[in-house]
């Protein structure tokens, strides 16, 4: 694997973003390359997988030159792209067993996304969140079935249409995470959660969470999430926000 490490132990896997250098944005292959290990270790006998970041940063959401080539693409090219996203949020979100985000730094756009999948989430007190596509002139399409189900409606527009970023403490506040604490406390913190979820039985949990998920996301609400980014991407507004992006400048909202 190129973009993730992974590591198995007494049933427990972990898998780590590893592009530290661009904060483990997604680029397509990094997005390829989760889809396929999701699906393999959904099939394993594990217990449990945490889910973390290399570096710095948790996941900073979309790799700016992945942005950059989806610029020039047409309506149809944007939908296959995003259903591909989707596949990966999909495979992380039905995972059979326990998930716990080890988030370690930023968390935003796409990866407030993943910890979304996530069933248990710990973070550090420095790491910022946020939906921040909005400020791009684009949407949360493709994670919003997963961030509605884990922060509610209200919470959701509160910050999907603002696209501020926000803290640990607010992230708590709306269920988006479960625990806050110092980055020097995490890796204990996330021992003693790793344990409490080992307490319980392997069918069991696996049960609870089916469960959980018995009314599912349907894939008529995955394609709608894909044609609404697919369509706002190519449109003026997304256009602009794209190109203030790329070339480091404001959005024609922002500076009229």
């Amino acid at each position: 694997m190129q973009y993730l490490k992974l590591t198995e132990s007494n049933g427990v896997a972990t898998v780590t973003m590893n592009r530290p250098d661009v904060h483990n944005a997604f680029n397509a292959e990094l997005i390829a390359e989760a889809t396929v290990l999701f699906g393999e270790l959904a099939k394993k006998p594990l217990r449990l997988m945490v889910l973390t970041g290399e570096g710095a940063s948790f996941c900073a959401g979309a790799d700016l030159n992945w942005m950059r080539s989806m610029k020039t693409w047409t309506e149809e090219e944007n939908f296959k792209d995003a259903k591909k996203l989707a596949a990966m949020f999909r495979g992380l979100n039905e995972m059979p067993f326990p998930v716990i985000g080890r988030v370690n730094g930023h968390a935003l756009g796409g990866g407030a996304g993943l910890i979304s999948c996530c069933d248990y989430v710990v973070t550090t007190d420095k790491a910022l969140f946020g939906f921040t596509e909005a400020r791009l002139g684009l949407l949360p399409a493709v994670i919003s079935p997963y961030v509605i189900a884990k922060i509610g409606e209200s919470q959701a527009r509160a910050w999907f249409l603002s696209g501020e970023r926000f803290g640990g403490e607010q992230a708590l506040r709306m269920n988006l995470v479960h625990q806050v604490v110092p980055a020097e406390k995490l890796d204990e913190t996330i021992e003693v959660v790793k344990k409490s979820f080992l307490a319980a039985g392997p069918e069991a949990a696996r049960a609870a969470k089916s469960l959980v998920f018995r009314v599912r996301v349907s894939h008529e609400v995955e394609d709608e999430t894909c044609r609404r980014i697919s369509k706002i991407r190519i449109g003026a507004e997304g256009q602009e926000g794209m190109r203030a992006l790329l070339e480091k400048d404001k959005p024609q909202w922002v500076k009229a």
